[in-house]
């Protein structure tokens, strides 16, 4: 854990206050994740065709897209449980987007406690320090993504159903779904189930109207904190749990459509010139989003792949994956780019081209398995959302929190579980 000062002056960008910035960027995020869904999403068939032929991964849930597809099934009832990621950069002073995660987004539980535990130690030790814990921001997230859980169970109109909380086989992060579970049985008297791939592949059948049975109880809510990687699908058992899954009626969170929105490859899509326009009419949504988006280049582009490089630390070259511990930096970004160069190698349509951004790094101390210490220090701000529609009309479309990870300065990779970052919280100034 570490406390972190976040400056939110009024600079370039960043606009009066955390509050602004997450009301502003957040209903255009949702509603373009929204018809994303529906258009980019159903044609990622064709937007990721050269990534299907060189991603095994990314081929198969594109292959369980194709079949939904093939029969026509509609989703009346789409929920979104999502984090957009950013980095202040501090030659720019603008907030950069660095991903935008639509399936598993994790610490909405336990980032809630790590600010609650800051803003009680200020309470108690803020005068010696001479920090005012009002100006820890209070933060939601747990509850919010309870309420839109419970929202999402209540339309779905079953009494009996359940939450169905896909989990792996060997959950390190099950503190914080146990936390969000309580909050959704003491608050809004919802059950949930965790259960893994394997489990409902064994236990799971799909009845003839539609409805989800696992182990027995009806499921009105599918919500993954598993199935975002190629480690969650050791073999055919979970992958037939994920198509299964995505032919019932239950609510998932996300759909393979909702899923594949959020690959790096319809990132780098949606940052190409007169996309956006696409998905909103508004002028101002459009340019509050572009303003976020950093640099972001397929490897069909010579000129990104020459100054990559010439200079590969300013750059960071991504593949299809999700969790942590997979991007490539400095000199082995030019050493992959020389390999797949070198055997005209189609594998090349797996990656996309970043711009790495420089946030500004300052003293923090850092507590990681109880061990505390110094070191220079940045931070990665997460804004999570919720969003809920029952055909034509949207239901919750809102911020719901942040998450606030800090990493030493010298580490490229920024995952909490993956054991790169520490949670954090905001401090406003």
């Amino acid at each position: 854990m570490s406390l972190k000062r976040l400056m939110m002056r009024q600079r370039r960008g960043l606009g009066p206050s955390l509050a602004t910035f997450l009301r502003d960027c957040w209903r255009s995020w949702s509603m373009m994740l929204w018809f994303g869904a529906l258009s980019m999403g159903l044609s990622s068939g064709t937007r990721a065709s050269r990534t299907k032929e060189v991603d095994a991964f990314t081929s198969r849930l594109l292959d369980i897209h194709s079949k939904i597809l093939e029969t026509n099934k509609t989703e009346d009832i789409r929920l979104g449980l999502h984090r957009s990621d950013y980095m202040l950069d501090a030659e720019a002073n603008l907030l950069f987007q660095i991903e935008l995660n639509t399936i598993s987004s994790s610490f909405p539980g336990l980032s809630c406690l790590v600010s609650e535990l800051h803003r009680n130690l200020i309470n108690h030790y803020g005068k010696d320090l001479e920090l005012d814990s009002r100006r820890v921001p209070g933060n939601t997230a747990v509850s919010r993504y309870a309420e839109a859980l419970a929202k999402a169970w209540n339309e779905y109109n079953n009494s009996s159903a359940v939450v169905m909380v896909v989990v792996q086989t060997e959950e390190h992060n099950m503190y914080d779904q146990h936390w969000l579970c309580t909050l959704l049985r003491e608050i809004h008297g919802v059950a949930s189930v965790r259960k893994t791939l394997a489990e409902i592949d064994a236990e799971g059948q799909v009845l003839p109207d539609g409805n989800l049975l696992v182990g027995g109880q009806t499921v009105a809510v599918v919500y993954f904190r598993a199935g975002y990687s190629p480690n969650d699908y050791p073999s055919q058992s979970e992958w037939r749990a994920r198509l299964l899954m995505e032919q019932s009626n239950a609510i998932k969170c996300p759909s393979i459509s909702y899923h594949l929105v959020g690959t790096k490859k319809i990132q780098q899509e949606l940052a190409k010139p007169n996309v956006l326009e696409r998905f909103l009419e508004n002028e101002d949504d459009i340019a509050k989003l572009r303003k976020c988006f950093a640099g972001l280049w397929n490897l069909e582009n010579a000129d990104a792949v020459k100054s990559a490089m010439e200079r590969p630390e300013f750059f960071v070259l991504k593949p299809q994956r999700e969790g942590g511990g997979n991007n490539i930096y400095g000199d082995n970004i030019r050493e992959t780019l020389i390999r797949l160069q070198q055997d005209g190698s189609e594998q090349a349509a797996a990656y996309i081209l970043m711009q790495r951004i420089f946030p500004k790094a300052s003293l923090a101390y850092l507590v990681r398995k109880g061990i505390c210490r110094q070191d220079h220090a940045i931070s990665e701000l997460g804004i999570y959302g919720a969003y809920l529609r029952n055909k034509d009309k949207a239901i919750m479309n809102d911020q719901c929190g942040y998450l606030m990870r800090t990493k030493v300065s010298s580490s490229n990779e920024g995952g909490v579980a993956a054991g790169f970052a520490v949670l954090d919280s905001i401090y406003l100034t």
